[in-house]
C-alpha cells in the first residue's frame, strides 16, 4: 500500500492510496494533535452524508468505510472511491472551449439545485441538522469561533491571529430579523464551489462533489452565494485586487462564461425557488462567513495544523474579506433607505 497526500484541501488532510494491484482509493482524515474547533473536521459527518446520497441523483464518490478507532492511524478517517476526472482551482475554467465552459458552469448550478431538492428525511438524515434558524445558528457558532481563532498564537513568533475588523457591527446587522431572508431548510454543502467539484475527464459535467465537512441542514441561499462568489468578487475591482482574484474572471470578457443572472435562472429552474431577492444580503453574509473561514486557516497555520501549502497566503485574506462584507452591508443599507424613500 502506498499513500501520497493531495496538495489541495485546507482542513482535513486527504491522501491517495494505491494498493498492490494498482487500484486507487482516497482517504480523508482529521488533522493530528489538539484541534482548535470542536465543530470542524467532522469526517464522520462527511461519511454519513456521502453514504446517504449514494442512491440519489447527486453525484458523489462511493464510500467504503469509516474508522473511528484512533489506534489505527491516530485520528478518525474514511475511505472512498478515487474519481478520475478534472478539478479546477480557477473558476474561469481555463483550457476548455467556450461551449464546454458554459456547459460546465450550467451543470455545476444544476447539480446544486438537484442536491437542494433532496429531502433529508428521504435518505434517513432528518437529524443531520435543524430545519430552521440556520443564519442565527451560524452567527452564534461564528462568534465563538472568532474568539478562539483570534486568540491563537503563532507557534514561532507568539503573535496572535487577531480579531476580524468590524466583527461586532457585522454581527449586529446580520442578527436583525427585519432584514434576514425568509427562513428555509434543506441540505446545504457548506463549501459548494467550482474547486470542490470533480468534472469528467473529457465531458462537461460534474461526476462528484468533494469536501463535505461543513454539510448540514440549513438555508440553501448560502450555497448559491458561495458558488457565485467569484462573480461577486469580480464585480468589485478593489476586492479582486485585495484577494488576488484572477482578472480573467469576467462574463463580459471570457467566452462561454455565463452571467451571474443566467446562473441564477438555471438554479431557479432546478431548485424551484428564486434566490435573487435575497442575494445582496446573502453576499454580504457570504463575505462575513469567508472571514471566519480565512481566520480559521490562519489559526491552523499558526499552530502548524493546516494541510495546504497555501495556508499562510489564504489566511491573509481574512481582513480584505471583512472590508468586502462591511462595504456590502453599507450598500445594502443604502438600498433599503432608497426603497423607503420611494414609498
Amino acid at each position: 500500500m502506498k499513500a501520497s497526500q493531495f496538495g489541495y484541501g485546507q482542513s482535513n488532510p486527504t491522501y491517495q492510496l494505491t494498493d498492490s494491484t494498482g487500484s486507487k482509493f482516497v482517504m480523508r482524515k482529521k488533522p493530528p494533535g489538539k484541534l482548535l474547533s470542536q465543530t470542524a473536521h467532522k469526517v464522520d459527518r462527511e461519511y454519513r452524508i456521502i453514504n446517504a446520497l449514494q442512491k440519489t441523483d447527486v453525484p458523489v464518490p462511493k464510500v467504503y468505510c469509516l474508522c473511528q478507532d484512533a489506534k489505527v492511524i491516530g485520528t478518525d478517517f474514511y475511505i472512498m472511491e478515487f474519481l478520475d476526472g478534472r478539478v479546477f482551482e480557477d473558476p474561469s475554467l481555463p483550457g476548455v472551449s467556450p461551449a464546454d465552459r458554459t456547459a460546465m458552469w450550467k451543470d455545476a448550478v444544476r447539480v446544486l439545485g438537484t442536491f437542494h431538492n433532496v429531502s433529508p428525511a428521504s435518505v434517513g438524515l432528518e437529524s443531520f441538522g435543524k430545519p430552521s434558524g440556520f443564519y442565527n445558528r451560524q452567527l452564534k457558532t461564528f462568534k465563538a469561533l472568532e474568539q478562539i481563532q483570534a486568540a491563537t498564537r503563532d507557534k514561532e513568533t507568539g503573535e496572535p491571529v487577531g480579531h476580524i475588523p468590524h466583527f461586532a457591527d457585522m454581527v449586529g446587522f446580520f442578527s436583525d430579523p427585519a432584514t434576514q431572508p425568509r427562513d428555509r431548510g434543506s441540505f446545504v454543502h457548506g463549501d459548494y464551489k467550482i474547486d470542490n467539484l470533480m468534472f469528467h475527464k473529457t465531458q462537461p459535467r460534474v461526476i462528484g462533489i468533494l469536501d463535505w465537512e461543513m454539510a448540514t441542514i440549513g438555508h440553501p441561499l448560502s450555497d448559491v452565494v458561495n458558488l457565485l462568489s467569484p462573480y461577486t468578487t469580480s464585480e468589485r475591482k478593489e476586492a479582486a485586487a485585495m484577494t488576488r482574484r484572477s482578472s480573467t474572471f469576467s462574463a463580459d470578457s471570457l467566452d462561454g462564461l455565463p452571467s451571474k443572472e443566467q446562473c441564477l435562472r438555471w438554479y431557479s429552474e432546478t431548485a424551484g425557488w428564486d434566490p435573487r431577492p435575497d442575494m445582496k444580503w446573502g453576499e454580504a453574509f457570504g463575505a462575513y462567513r469567508a472571514c471566519i473561514i480565512f481566520q480559521g486557516i490562519a489559526a491552523r497555520y499558526a499552530v502548524r495544523q493546516a494541510s495546504s501549502e497555501r495556508a499562510k497566503e489564504n489566511g491573509a485574506h481574512m481582513r480584505p474579506y471583512a472590508e468586502i462584507s462591511w462595504n456590502s452591508i453599507a450598500e445594502y443599507k443604502a438600498e433599503l433607505e432608497q426603497r423607503k424613500a420611494k414609498l
